[in-house]
């Protein structure tokens, strides 16, 4: 299409680049109003638009880059301009221009996506508390600062955004607390017992949670920096305060400019979200619709949508309100809320599901004549949500029994199928995608997920209906007649679950006795290769340095070690729950000075020692298990440590021996191999120092035994287990883990860590305590078999390598010389060895030759 001439091409003014703004931009663009318009956008932040739900994870690595919406590209063409850390400081409208500190821009017409701010309340002293608030990358900075110097945090404001605060502080390492003026946490999504179990959950992750609580002033502290007094009389010392209490509608420049406004704020707009002024729109949080301000992003998209259609002449769909359903996890903990949670409907009734002892409440509410689904509330178990939301939207009729739907998960309870959704169900409500729009991206020629999230932006926006998503695509794909391939990879026809399952009943020890019966080729490839000698190594614990297990290992696992950048590795001896001795410190100390090796203890409670070379690791490993260690199989997908705190041996608030369980536990599994590797703890009290519940398997001490919890992780998506069971006696604790662990290997995708995996399974955590604890599949005896026989082959893998000669030529860097690589070089960085350049990583390809 040729562009018109600069004279008929208009000015268009977006103020807001946030995500609701965002959106607006990308809808313009794909309408094509590039071809009339010329779009000048202006941000506030210094950060172009990023993803505000998922902003905690700013705390666990994520940096602004890669929190950031779409690709850089989409303000780079021609047409489109992007000005941040660039307020609009005033609004003519008479004039048509917006004024900034680089001087004005005109407009033919104004969008304002201004958002909202943080509400802090008036409280006495509350200026010298500094005011920390939680809603940007600038703040989220401002908090860690404060954090550096802190021991303990406090967030005024229980509602989602400040349980995402909570989260935030204890991710730092602080104390948490929660001061929530209303009787129960998130009093607008959750009903009395609901913010009951949500507390209590809360409560047992560590963060105190203070309700009813209206702060009158703050004050100097005597222990911590401030002192927050209450108005019952009561108080609350802290280092640092967080106020989420709320957000206001950022409506300033409008205001100041004559719009009407909203009697609670907000640029009152009409059905085509068009302000008082005809050449003024307002979206998202800024903007108020019949008296409502909305603060989740997906009615911002809605309008969005909305306002892009009209300004490029497209037929354009009214916003007509937005569905306020909500599905979240706040401090690792599901909380689903959707449509008429609170039961407000005349005549409605409600069904309750309760379980004091897990902390799990699940509340259903349906109409009088018990024909339609209302609404619901869940804490503890988000499974249901997708099927229930589908109920709810669509009008679908519940079943003779509507509990049924909230039950825990049983053979009688019934199944929404994907073809019992309507054309016009909505699937992602972020970007209005309905089945009916993925049914026609399909017949457009999408033949996958990948295709079809492309095409229809489905799931990507806060990504919680991913699941759902994936089983409408499988679905229509299904009907179409094409197979959904769910193969390994080329080689294999068959899942990770169903090739673990021909290995054990075939009882297949072999990868080309496996890859002859039961699949195609004749070598395999980089995904079968080390997906298959895992699960051997799962089955029959067999050394993975035998020649016909070597060729199915990684680097890491090939030498038994981790590469690191610059082509040296790490020894990691094992060093069982944090406990050594003085004369194996000694060893391990020497060996790092003779080998000139840089030390560090992780936070695992073990000692890496970094900078060997290949042909030194076996020298560095004889050294070691002479002095009694073993490897800690640190370069495996394998139960790596098992961290404990001192326990009731040394401390006085120690009701168990942590130390002698960890022990148990860690030799018990030190061999399992596993799709994803394993990380333990114990803790002798429920002060938690060994912060077993952010581990796959974490155990804390009570009076009467042990509470197991489960399917925790860190990392880049970290998670709290959930807890599973309560005082258990020690053969009790150790038969759960038995059945769970190999429950999880044997049914897991590749590469799945226990938390991906405990969320993908259907019937949730009610389902794995059926399995575990009743043995509702009969598999109980079976899985602790399969444990017991891996527990009585382990070996350390080091002393097997050690003590055949063929297996240690494998260590040698150059094939026709001795020694190490002369491009490896140390320098010394406080007081330690460091790597001074990363030197070419050619050990890889050199000792290929060898094998």
């Amino acid at each position: 299409m040729q562009r018109p001439s600069p004279s008929e091409i208009r000015d268009l003014v977006i103020v807001g680049n946030g995500m609701v703004g965002h959106h607006c931009v990308e809808q313009l663009v794909a309408a094509g109003a590039l071809a009339q318009w010329r779009i000048h956008v202006y941000g506030e932040e210094a950060h172009r638009a990023y993803d505000r739900v998922h902003l905690s994870e700013y705390f666990s690595g994520r940096d602004a880059g890669s929190l950031a919406l779409g690709e850089a590209a989409l303000y780079e063409q021609d047409g489109v301009s992007l000005h941040l850390d660039a307020p609009v400081l005033g609004l003519d409208r008479k004039r048509r221009v917006v004024y900034t500190q680089a001087g004005e821009q005109r407009y033919d017409a104004l969008v304002l996506a201004t958002g909202s701010y943080p509400f802090v309340p008036v409280i006495e002293g509350a200026e010298d508390a500094a005011r920390l608030v939680y809603r940007t990358l600038d703040d989220l900075d401002v908090i860690r600062a404060a954090a550096a110097q802190a021991r303990r945090g406090v967030v005024v404001g229980g509602g989602l955004l400040g349980l995402e605060a909570a989260n935030a502080l204890k991710s730092l390492g602080l104390e948490a607390h929660v001061v929530e003026f209303a009787p129960r946490l998130m009093p607008v999504q959750l009903d009395e017992l609901g913010g009951e179990a949500l507390k209590a959950r809360i409560e047992s992750l560590g963060v105190g949670v203070h309700l009813s609580r209206a702060t009158q002033s703050i004050s100097a502290g005597e222990t911590y920096r401030y002192r927050m007094n209450f108005a019952d009389g009561e108080h609350l010392e802290t280092d640092l305060i967080v106020f989420s209490a709320g957000i206001r509608a950022q409506d300033s420049l409008a205001r100041a400019s004559g719009l009407t406004i909203g009697p609670r704020g907000g640029v009152v707009v009409d059905d085509d979200c068009r302000s008082s002024d005809a050449d003024i729109y307002a979206i998202g949080e800024c903007a108020a619709w019949q008296g409502t301000c909305f603060g989740l992003v997906a009615p911002g998209y809605q309008m969005a949508r909305t306002v892009a259609a009209q300004l490029c002449a497209q037929a354009a769909q009214p916003f007509a309100g937005a569905d306020m359903s909500t599905k979240l996890k706040l401090l690792g903990v599901d909380v689903g809320s959707l449509g008429d949670a609170h039961g407000a409907t005349r005549d409605a009734r409600s069904y309750r599901y309760i379980d004091e002892a897990g902390a799990s409440y699940r509340r259903l509410v349906v109409s009088g004549d018990g024909k339609r689904v209302l609404g619901a509330v869940l804490v503890g178990d988000n499974s249901y949500y997708d099927t229930l939301l589908q109920y709810v939207q669509n009008g679908i009729a519940p079943p003779a029994d509507p509990a049924s739907l909230i039950l825990p998960a049983s053979g009688d309870a019934p199944a929404l199928g994907v073809d019992a959704l309507p054309a016009t169900a909505t699937i992602c409500s972020c970007h209005n995608v309905s089945k009916g729009a993925i049914s026609a991206a399909i017949d457009g020629g999408c033949a996958d997920l990948a295709q079809v999230k492309a095409c229809t932006k489905a799931a990507t926006g806060c990504g919680g209906c991913t699941a759902l998503l994936k089983n409408v695509v499988e679905h229509a794909l299904t009907a179409r007649g094409v197979a959904v391939d769910k193969s390994l990879c080329e080689h294999f026809a068959y899942t990770r679950r169903e090739l673990y399952d021909i290995v054990r009943v075939e009882g297949i020890e072999r990868f080309d006795e496996l890859l002859a019966r039961h699949g195609r080729g004749s070598v395999g490839c980089d995904i079968c290769k080390p997906a298959v000698g895992s699960i051997l190594a799962s089955c029959w614990n067999r050394p993975i340095q035998d020649p016909l297990l070597v060729p199915l290992q990684d680097t890491n696992d090939t030498f038994m070690a981790n590469m690191q950048k610059n082509g040296t590795y790490s020894v990691v001896p094992r060093i069982p729950a944090g406990e050594v001795t003085p004369e194996g410190l000694i060893v391990i100390g020497e060996i790092a000075r003779t080998y000139a090796l840089y030390v560090k203890i992780t936070g695992g409670q073990r000692i890496d020692l970094f900078g060997a070379q290949l042909h030194q690791l076996p020298d560095i490993w004889a050294e070691l298990i002479a002095a009694g260690f073993e490897t800690g199989h640190a370069y495996g997908k394998s139960t790596r440590t098992v961290k404990s705190c001192v326990g009731s041996t040394w401390c006085r608030y120690g009701v168990q021996d942590s130390v002698r369980m960890a022990l148990d536990l860690e030799h018990r599994y030190k061999g399992l191999r596993a799709p994803h590797k394993l990380k333990f703890a114990v803790s002798g009290c429920t002060r938690e120092c060994a912060e077993a519940q952010s581990k796959d398997i974490g155990v804390i001490a009570t009076e009467s035994g042990w509470n197991l919890y489960v399917c925790g992780n860190g990392g880049m998506r970290p998670r709290h287990a959930e807890l599973f069971a309560t005082d258990l006696d020690d053969r009790k604790l150790i038969q759960y883990i038995d059945r769970l662990l190999m429950f999880y290997i044997r049914t897991a995708d590749k590469l799945q860590r226990t938390s991906v995996w405990r969320e993908s399974l259907e019937g949730g955590l009610d389902y794995l305590k059926a399995v575990v604890i009743e043995d509702s599949l009969g598999l109980a005896a079976e899985l602790e078999a399969q444990m017991q026989q891996v527990v009585d082959r382990y070996e350390c893998e080091w002393a097997n390598a050690l003590a055949d000669p063929e297996k240690l030529k494998r260590f040698r860097t150059f094939v026709n010389a001795q020694g190490g690589d002369p491009d490896i070089r140390m320098e010394d960085e406080r007081g330690q060895p460091r790597p001074a350049r990363p030197a070419a990583l050619r050990e890889i390809a050199i000792v290929e030759e060898v094998l």
